[in-house]
């Protein structure tokens, strides 16, 4: 049996991720992106015109079984949700049944708000955003984190499973969102400790290369000296494949957790605010890695 489904978003993370998921033949794929050369690179994709095909507005996916939406941040999601007062969103289009999967980082005070509205139209909604960067959509082996109830979860799992290779049920609907802008923020924390120690190393003329081989042989190791220093950060490439502006807002997610969790968190807020400072300072398109520019630029070493 066919299953129809809906992808919406086809950036840098979700156009790999559709590229996976279009290599099954029991899914029949409407793919929308407001841009349209987001579709060039799928003209040569095996299943195009076939099995996966193009949506010219979220119109063409009133039918889809299943949707997913791979956006850049809450107000884009909510918008292609709720819609406007002369554009119906997916919360008006879709059938009572279907299934509403975000895997874009969005906030989860959003998905709280958002998932008993659906709920009222018969929708199911399912957060699950996802880890691992360009690399890890490229080749099917994205973390994915998912929130909402068990069967629902197993209801969609053929289809996570083409994007992922692990699948971590997290809880009810918006757990996964909280632990993804959390996890992310653990992960700011160690780039940035991991920054501001190369550069005072660098600033005793130590040898960068042996330093980041000291901190992954030691205890000062974490995903960011694993998979950032030697890669991108000390031949100056800064092309790790996750944009600083997406860390900055994935940060200010976290940062809003503080009130709603009555928790404060000191180096949160201290990380929140060095990126933003990062963002005003650096081009646009600047890659999460170049926080360590930022910091060079900032105490006067670069």
């Amino acid at each position: 049996m066919t299953l129809k489904l809906g992808f919406i978003g086809l950036g840098m993370m979700g156009l790999p991720m559709l590229e996976n998921l279009a290599g099954l033949e029991t899914f029949r794929i409407h793919a929308y992106d407001r841009d349209p050369q987001r579709f060039d690179r799928l003209k040569a994709h095996p299943a195009w015109g076939r099995t996966l095909l193009p949506a010219t507005g979220l119109t063409d996916l009133a039918d889809c079984e299943v949707v997913i939406t791979m956006l850049p941040n809450s107000a884009i999601t909510n918008a292609v949700i709720e819609g406007g007062q002369d554009s119906p969103g997916l919360a008006a289009l879709l059938p009572r049944g279907a299934t509403l999967i975000d895997m874009g980082s969005s906030n989860p005070a959003d998905t709280l708000r958002l998932a008993p509205l659906l709920q009222v139209a018969g929708i199911t909604l399912i957060d699950a955003p996802v880890s691992g960067a360009v690399a890890k959509a490229a080749n099917g082996t994205l973390a994915i984190m998912a929130g909402g109830l068990a069967d629902d979860l197993e209801r969609v799992r053929p289809i996570l499973s083409r994007m992922g290779a692990t699948l971590i049920h997290t809880g009810a609907v918006g757990s996964a969102h909280a632990m993804k802008a959390l996890n992310n923020y653990v992960y700011a924390a160690g780039l940035l400790a991991a920054s501001e120690a190369m550069l005072i190393a660098q600033g005793m003329d130590l040898d960068p290369a042996i330093f980041t081989q000291v901190l992954n042989a030691s205890s000062g190791r974490n995903v960011a000296t694993e998979t950032k220093l030697a890669q991108f950060i000390v031949p100056r490439t800064f092309n790790g494949g996750f944009a600083l502006a997406l860390m900055a807002k994935d940060l200010r997610t976290a940062d809003s957790l503080q009130q709603l969790s009555g928790v404060p968190a000191p180096q949160l807020s201290l990380c929140t605010g060095l990126w933003q400072q990062a963002l005003q300072a650096l081009p646009a398109a600047a890659d999460n890695t170049e926080i360590y520019r930022y910091l060079e630029t900032r105490h006067g070493a670069g």
